[in-house]
């Protein structure tokens, strides 16, 4: 199991660091990745298919190798990135927006409700449509849901 580690004290070395434990006994392994450059990191996933780390940091998702350890920042951003979720070789980026992970393609940007005022995380569903986890509902504003979204979304060709 990879764990980002992320400590908000000023001036920490700790941002940077992904730590690997044994998932049978949650105990650490002596695997440590240091990434030089990473800030605000906030998740962590994995893809089985390319074996590779994809890390949501302040205004950019980091790749590193499972193999090799090698990274790089793989994209930027012009939003916070805050969670990620994976499903085969799409990412999911918590604006819901849908990246291809062989070459970084916008593939949608999924419409969300006007009500939603807040998304917290999202997945996409074996069967195309997406789970989020957010803060406003028809009903109010404060409430917060799970809602299934169908795959209306705004595909971007080029």
């Amino acid at each position: 199991m990879y764990v980002v580690c992320y400590d908000n004290y000023p001036f920490s070395l700790h941002s940077s660091t992904i730590r690997l434990y044994n998932t049978d006994t949650l105990s650490p392994l002596d695997v440590v990745i240091n990434v030089t450059g990473m800030t605000y990191p906030r998740d962590i996933v994995v893809c089985r298919h390319d074996r590779q780390l994809y890390i949501a940091d302040y205004y950019c998702i980091w790749r590193v190798s499972v193999d090799d350890h090698s990274y790089i920042k793989w994209m930027t951003t012009q939003f916070n990135v805050c969670s990620l979720s994976i499903t085969s070789r799409h990412l999911l980026v918590n604006t819901v927006r849908q990246y291809s992970t062989t070459n970084k393609q916008l593939l949608c940007v999924v419409s969300l409700p006007q009500y939603v005022k807040s998304l917290w995380h999202a997945v996409e569903t074996t069967h195309g449509t997406f789970v989020v986890c957010h803060r406003g509902t028809s009903q109010h504003e404060w409430q917060y849901a799970v809602s299934e979204l169908l795959r209306f979304c705004h595909v971007l060709q080029y």
